[in-house]
């Protein structure tokens, strides 16, 4: 007997047939002796829906009544997905974030998990029953409702399985892996059977869609595993998990594109020391994540000084400041919306030398201008313009030769 957690996304539920299918999995598993905790999103453009709703009523909706809106998405599907169980003899119960209780941090949209009390989860998979929480969701200490940002239903799902102590934790979407590169964009692209932790880490940070981000630091930090997979079709998955492959690992796991983000430049600013700080500071203070950071070597005792949020966040950042460059006297500050960051990910990069001059060459011939770059351990990523996005991933998908890894 195993103690599994699934979480199923949006499109996995996103019609009654879908959540009657998704139903039929879990009492299979019921029926093979399995206790199962499932985690789900809200019905397919649910929460788009009930955001458009939002901004007919207010341009500038207050956080906390839009945290009240959207998390209602998700209960409408555990109440469904716990009728289907039951209609067909399956013993099923329905929790809400709040009734869990999953708690969280203040931060309304972007709320962080602190504490889960799963007393009321354990007492019902010990008498049978299959429990069903929202995504998403939790509850701060002053008791109001929160959301956990883009993806939550999958840090839900990973909080949940740590903890419980599950066997595995199953997120189910509509891709049946972890791929070399988005599929849609390089046709040759291959599922991998499985990558470490520090790789989707890294992979999920560069733009991949697959798994949240915070999820795989939930999943790393309490060694859950993880196993993509997809809810159309029956397949092995990807395996996500500590353990590195038993064979040398290929230089790179993956080619990921994010278009998703802005460049914001202050130009002009004095070069002296605090000056860093005095422009990235408000922006870390309003919870905003800066991803690239570049300043230019100063000249006439001035520099320019450039990094890159998420699209959703510029707005906000060039408001929080105009004042700052105001008050130091800079010549201006802009911002662009029209780039790409493309990153190269593999575990392989320690064991290989001249991973980036292959990434740069390759670009270079294919005319692509790279703006901005970055490292890690394992990661290369650059910024270019946004038109050439799609053939860059395939052109570094060809230039590592990842058509060609094994998956097996």
């Amino acid at each position: 007997m195993a103690l599994i957690v699934e979480k199923y996304g949006g499109t996995s539920v996103g019609s009654i047939e879908r959540i009657n299918a998704v139903a039929d999995v879990v009492a299979q598993s019921v029926r093979n002796g399995d206790k199962m905790v499932i985690v789900v999103s809200a019905m397919s453009g649910e929460t788009n829906r009930l955001i458009d709703l939002a901004k007919a009523i207010s341009s500038r909706p207050m956080q906390r009544e839009m945290d009240v809106l959207v998390s209602t998405g998700e209960q409408v599907t555990i109440a469904l997905l716990a009728m289907a169980l039951q209609e067909i003899g399956v013993p099923a119960r329905s929790y809400t974030g709040f009734q869990v209780a999953i708690q969280t941090d203040s931060t309304h949209g972007k709320a962080r998990i602190v504490n889960i009390e799963s007393e009321h989860v354990l007492a019902d998979l010990n008498t049978g029953s299959v429990v069903i929480i929202a995504g998403f969701q939790g509850v701060s200490s002053e008791n109001n409702i929160t959301t956990l940002g883009r993806g939550g239903s999958d840090t839900t799902a990973v909080a949940m399985a740590a903890a419980l102590q599950a066997d595995e934790c199953r997120i189910f979407t509509d891709v049946d892996g972890v791929y070399t590169a988005d599929p849609r964009v390089v046709e040759d692209a291959r599922r991998l059977d499985r990558i470490t932790f520090e790789e989707m880490l890294e992979l999920s940070g560069a733009g991949a869609k697959v798994m949240q981000i915070r999820s795989v630091e939930f999943a790393r930090k309490y060694n859950v595993p993880i196993r993509v997979l997809s809810s159309f079709r029956k397949g092995p998955g990807t395996l996500i998990t500590n353990e590195e492959q038993p064979m040398e690992k290929p230089m790179i796991s993956g080619i990921t594109s994010a278009e998703d983000e802005a460049k914001v430049t202050v130009r002009g600013v004095p070069d002296r020391p605090g000056i860093a700080y005095s422009i990235l500071g408000p922006i870390s203070d309003a919870e905003i994540i800066v991803d690239m950071i570049v300043q230019n070597i100063g000249i006439d005792g001035l520099t320019d000084l450039t990094f890159t949020v998420h699209q959703e966040d510029l707005p906000k950042s060039m408001e929080l400041l105009t004042p700052v460059v105001e008050g130091l006297g800079a010549e201006a500050i802009v911002g662009d919306t029209n780039l790409a960051k493309i990153s190269a990910v593999g575990v392989g990069m320690r064991s290989h030398a001249g991973i980036a001059t292959t990434m740069f060459h390759a670009l270079s011939e294919k005319g692509i201008n790279i703006q901005m770059i970055s490292t890690s351990e394992i990661k290369i990523s650059v910024t270019i313009d946004k038109e050439y996005a799609e053939l860059a991933v395939r052109t570094l998908h060809k230039a590592f030769n990842l058509e060609s890894i094994d998956t097996d």
